[in-house]
């Protein structure tokens, strides 16, 4: 074999376009990247790229980009509706099919199931992990991988090792089936996502892949993850951990989720888990699992922003800045009596956002609130809730006890989980895969 030029690793600077001279495009690039059609709309973002890997000497020709388009549904956008992929943008012909991706037994996904695959360099004597691949036009138009990224072990004191691009023809084990196949580069792109669209990649993850990356994943991260997956994902990851792990996830969620979740799971797994969360986490949860089901008792999240009538107007705006918050969440402050964790001392009332940034830092919230209107009650049916928010235009609205007691807060998010049908992302995907009725090309 002719020897390897190793070339250092180096990212693309730009994205150029198809109608030029080939150019190089590497996938973790590409994914995120909005996808428009000939009038300039966007129409969905690039998730993947498919491949059709033969032999290991032969470039692998690149069918088509996964897509994600309205309801996170994924559908197959073929290369050759591509006309253009340009800086932070591809554009194509505009004519999809919007029927759902369906992986082919004979297709590979590059970001899915190439990215952390042990390989070797035999000319080079190397081995290592792959952490990205690079297309380019051949001269028949059609795209095809040419080069594979990758990234030696760490060494000595090293925090990372080196990193190379080489040949596609010039590496080994791209073809096989990698039983020990990690995940840290599929999590370092999962983790530049929005949590809901690694969510979304994360359940189109064939199982072997989807079990690597939530071991992967850090508590925080799968928590955020498990908040946006569908009940049955839910059910199954949680099932597929230790106790001990799966008491830790719970604990990072909301604690409406978290009530949600446990809800789902059969008794004796439910109470195992509440006794091995902290005694707190562990006492949120069970209130809420206390109240009548789709009541706002039982959608409520029991951690709004809360202070005291002396806290002032610098220190409310603070506490909303908090980046964690939904933005429902911080559009109210509610002010209460010690003690400031639900259930609170006496509700005295809401500090609206938008009147608190018209008011002097120095201002107490306690002489900018509103207390006219009243707030829910924790048996407030989801119709009730639906009015009053609809009634007083909030995104957001207090939960109070018959004892004058802030017991929570419903957001308007909170409701719209409990309005929609459960698993509705799912039943969206599938009801349009139906109107469409129209077989991948």
């Amino acid at each position: 074999m002719v020897p390897v030029t190793l070339q250092r690793a180096r990212r693309p600077v730009a994205l150029r376009d198809v109608s030029t001279a080939p150019s190089r495009v590497y996938a973790a690039r590409l994914v995120g990247l909005p996808i428009f059609d000939p009038q300039g709309d966007q129409v969905g973002k690039v998730r993947d790229l498919v491949v059709a890997i033969r032999s290991e000497v032969s470039q692998p020709r690149v069918l088509g980009m996964v897509a994600e388009v309205f309801g996170r549904r994924r559908i197959f956008v073929p290369m050759t509706r591509v006309t253009n992929i340009d800086s932070g943008q591809v554009y194509t012909t505009g004519l999809l099919n919007m029927r759902r991706f369906e992986q082919r037994s004979t297709e590979t996904l590059v970001i899915g199931q190439l990215l952390d695959r042990t390989v070797t360099i035999p000319s080079a004597g190397i081995t290592a992990t792959v952490y990205d691949v690079g297309m380019e036009q051949a001269r028949n138009r059609d795209w095809v991988l040419s080069r594979v990224a990758v990234q030696e072990p760490a060494k000595a004191l090293r925090r990372r090792g080196q990193t190379h691009v080489v040949e596609w023809r010039d590496v080994e084990g791209l073809t096989q089936r990698d039983e020990t196949q990690g995940a840290t580069h599929l999590i370092a792109a999962l983790n530049e996502m929005r949590v809901a669209d690694a969510a979304s990649m994360i359940h189109d993850l064939p199982p072997e892949r989807r079990t690597a990356v939530i071991a992967a994943l850090d508590d925080e991260r799968l928590a955020d993850v498990l908040e946006e997956l569908p009940e049955e994902d839910q059910v199954e990851i949680l099932e597929a951990l230790d106790n001990e792990r799966a008491a830790d996830v719970l604990e990072e969620m909301s604690p409406d989720d978290a009530a949600d979740l446990i809800a789902d799971l059969p008794a004796e797994t439910a109470e195992a888990l509440l006794r091995l969360m902290e005694p707190e986490e562990a006492e949120d949860v069970r209130r809420l699992m206390s109240y009548v089901e789709n009541t706002a008792g039982a959608m409520m999240t029991p951690e709004p922003v809360i202070l005291g009538p002396d806290a002032t107007i610098a220190d409310a705006l603070a506490q909303v800045r908090n980046p964690e918050l939904t933005p429902a969440l911080a559009a109210l402050v509610y002010v209460c009596r010690p003690p400031l964790e639900t259930p609170t001392g006496r509700f005295l009332g809401v500090a609206h956002i938008q009147r608190l940034l018209r008011e002097p830092p120095s201002t107490l919230v306690a002489g900018v609130l509103d207390d006219s209107m009243d707030p829910l009650r924790p048996e407030a049916t989801i119709d009730q809730v639906a009015a009053h928010l609809a009634t007083y235009n909030l995104v957001a609205a207090p939960v109070v006890d018959d004892n004058g007691h802030l017991v929570g807060a419903v957001s308007v998010d909170d409701l719209l989980d409990h309005m929609l049908p459960e698993n509705w992302r799912d039943q969206a995907i599938r009801s349009t895969d139906r109107r469409q009725g129209v077989r991948r090309a």
